[in-house]
């Protein structure tokens, strides 16, 4: 092909190169993480000394799978079904935060693999049992619950999460809350009429944890095209009961996959008083970047620079906290997944969030270890828009 340079129609010639390279790059990055192998979830009987587990309870709309190796497909279920799995994680000496490490073959070896211990089908009421127990042993009584993004198996949701609650050290009730995606590059229509699909459920799940005396605060974590689903959710439930139940106390977008105009909408209708909100973004996010060029959009929040206009007076009326991850190291080759697969940032986060305290305290603690992390080396954790106690924090309210 002759490209005319310097001329309109070259220049539209080399945009769309530009855009077929794009999409030709994440795509090839987001397959390359894809590989691991199937019917992960078999229960393993066997035992590792220094492995931990975490005990989780599951809600999806997916299609249970007739083998229950897999146990849900890709595929939109009938409606809302409860599975509680427990998840050994290998001893700390053979892994380092952030990471998942899924076995080569079934079975895994737990001292080496994430691997599942047992995994049951529940009803409701065993759900509403499987929460108080749980919340009876977590010191605040705070259920996390967790949504993930798009192209994501159910094992690599729940691994995901798992290895989120073991490397945070957090006292929560783990609640994961996944919608089906086929985990195919290609299938991003199908994925996010599938988030769509899902919110009633989802609106179920945070009713039915607010409701449960039992539970005194519920945190909100999700991810990519999650947090599409999430302020959908979290917007119906508002316009519904003229406000959002008062226990949703925190509300933690990583790297949304959210047209930057809709957040606005969607905030804006969840009306006051609303839950904290923290922002997690980087503006080299490869996904977002070719979510953004399907869509046409011209910015998606989880890629947005929070210190530009109008962004930064935005997020500052809404009273976002925001932490910018675009100089964070990470092995994400799309660098998506930052805020899950940085060690560093796992172990800061942590360190605050299994104290029980809120992502929003930007006084001494966070930014202090972001610096001092930053100075050793690893590179700035968090770049922040501006800080309102700590001179040089990296991560506050944007003012």
């Amino acid at each position: 092909m002759f490209l005319r340079i310097g001329t309109r129609r070259g220049r539209r010639q080399i945009g769309a190169m530009k855009n077929i390279a794009l999409v030709a790059a994440v795509a090839t990055a987001l397959v390359g993480c894809a590989g691991a192998p199937s019917d992960l979830l078999t229960p393993v009987a066997a035992t590792a000394e220094g492995a931990s587990t975490v005990d989780m309870i599951v809600a999806t709309t997916r299609r249970p799978a007739s083998n229950p190796a897999e146990l849900y497909t890709g595929e939109r279920g009938a409606g809302l079904t409860y599975t509680n799995i427990v998840v050994s994680i290998p001893p700390d000496r053979a892994r380092k935060p952030g990471e998942v490490n899924l076995p080569a073959r079934v079975p895994g070896d737990p001292a080496t693999d994430f691997v599942v211990r047992r995994a049951a089908q529940v009803g409701p009421a065993d759900f509403d049992r499987w929460v108080r127990a749980r919340a009876a042993s977590v010191p605040k009584r705070r259920a996390l619950v967790f949504v993930h993004g798009y192209n994501n198996r159910f094992d690599d949701a729940v691994f995901r999460f798992a290895q989120l609650v073991h490397d945070t050290n957090a006292k929560v009730v783990p609640v994961l809350f996944t919608w089906p995606s086929r985990a195919n590059v290609l299938a991003y229509g199908y994925d996010r009429e599938s988030a769509g699909l899902s919110r009633d459920a989802l609106d179920e799940v945070l009713n039915r944890l607010s409701r449960d005396p039992a539970v005194a605060e519920i945190d909100i974590l999700a991810h990519s095209m999650g947090n599409w689903l999430l302020m959908e959710t979290l917007r119906q439930m508002a316009i519904r009961e003229k406000r959002l139940p008062a226990k949703i106390s925190d509300v933690m977008l990583a790297a949304p996959d959210i047209d930057v105009d809709q957040f606005d909408n969607d905030i804006a209708d969840l009306g006051s008083p609303r839950p904290r909100f923290t922002l997690f973004a980087s503006k080299d996010d490869r996904a977002l970047a070719l979510s953004g060029w399907v869509w046409g959009s011209d910015a998606r929040l989880g890629a947005i620079d929070p210190t530009a206009e109008p962004y930064k007076s935005h997020l500052a009326r809404d009273n976002v906290t925001v932490y910018d991850l675009s100089k964070v190291q990470s092995d994400d080759s799309v660098n998506h997944n930052k805020f899950v697969k940085s060690s560093e940032m796992v172990q800061i986060v942590g360190d605050r969030f299994a104290a029980g305290e809120s992502l929003d305290d930007s006084h001494e603690g966070l930014a202090d270890r972001v610096l001092e992390t930053a100075a050793k080396g690893v590179g700035a954790a968090a770049v922040s828009v501006e800080t309102s106690e700590t001179p040089g924090a990296q991560g506050s309210q944007v003012r």
